[in-house]
């Protein structure tokens, strides 16, 4: 399969994150039950028989759940090391979409500096929230604000808020599109994008519930305290950004997708290895089966994520 595609959420399992983490901490959020068995070469393999050149690269759920602030620190900063290493051994495959030790703000103001002044990382990747506290939170806006002075792209990965409990049902299923739909909430309602319009932020799943819910959340401009958050409209802040088809190239998400943006602002993604590499294969034939033309589908599997990240075009020359 000619490769071709650029995938943005394909995720690294580090050996040393694996073993302070936890192999069950990570299993019980996953629908397999099981922590994926990962390593560089098993990514490569999986995206040469699926027509992928590169993946940018990012942690997922449950990301950096340590008790004290040195443990989460040194830990993002192996994972972004990680990353870079990968890049160096395998030039044009791999993105990074640097790890941030949120909620802690200096240590995330310099880790910022070190992802993109050190290692050219592609962008952030941040989770939906931080026990109860939200990217839009008043505690994290230094660090908006200088991801936005950096004109950063940022990944928005969800994971489990705190206190969810679905009778059961593993994170990924509901609670992880249940909270990108909170924190896009709490970012439009805490007048984040507003403020910080030179982030351009790819939320993960299609947007969770995002789409179908656009219109009711438009609704809240009728109270004056809301509608100064979106001075220009829900609608219309969230057009501004971008989604991922991960888990998403379907008709019933995509359509709903489409209704909120054009496919200028949709991106290919896998979710490997957390989704098997048979719902990677499902992702590129669902997105074959949508009857977009062939602008349209070039566009999201690899025209978009060029545009919106420059840097991966040079690295992709290296393929």
């Amino acid at each position: 399969m000619d490769p071709h595609r650029i995938d943005v959420q394909h995720h690294i399992l580090p050996p040393a994150y694996v073993d302070a983490v936890g192999a069950p901490a990570i299993a019980g959020m996953i629908v397999s039950g099981r922590c994926p068995e990962w390593s560089p070469q098993v990514s490569l393999e999986a995206m040469d028989r699926n027509g992928i050149a590169t993946s940018v690269m990012s942690l997922s759920a449950p990301g950096l759940p340590f008790a004290d602030e040195a443990s989460v620190v040194a830990m993002a900063r192996e994972c972004n090391d990680y990353v870079a290493r990968m890049q160096q051994d395998f030039p044009g495959r791999f993105g990074n979409f640097a790890t941030l030790p949120l909620p802690f703000v200096d240590a995330s103001l310099a880790e910022i500096d070190y992802a993109f002044d050190t290692l050219k990382a592609d962008g952030v990747c941040i989770l939906t929230s931080y026990g109860t506290t939200y990217p839009g939170d008043a505690a994290l806006e230094p660090v908006l604000a200088e991801l936005s002075r950096r004109k950063a792209v940022v990944h928005v990965h969800p994971t489990a808020s705190e206190g969810a409990n679905l009778v059961g049902l593993p994170a990924a299923t509901l609670e992880f599109p249940f909270d990108t739909t909170r924190a896009v909430a709490n970012l439009l309602f805490t007048g984040s994008f507003a403020r910080h319009r030179d982030i351009r932020f790819i939320f993960s799943h299609a947007g969770g519930a995002v789409p179908f819910l656009a219109e009711r959340m438009a609704r809240l401009e009728r109270r004056p305290d809301f509608r100064k958050m979106v001075p220009d409209g829900v609608i219309a802040e969230l057009k501004r950004h971008y989604y991922d088809v991960a888990l998403s190239a379907n008709r019933f998400s995509f359509s709903a997708l489409l209704e909120l943006v054009g496919t200028d602002h949709v991106l290919f993604a896998s979710d490997f290895p957390f989704a098997a590499e048979d719902t990677m294969g499902s992702t590129v034939d669902g997105l074959r089966a949508l009857d977009l033309d062939a602008a349209d589908l070039a566009a999201i599997e690899r025209g978009n994520a060029l545009a919106l990240m420059p840097g991966l075009q040079a690295a992709d020359a290296l393929i």
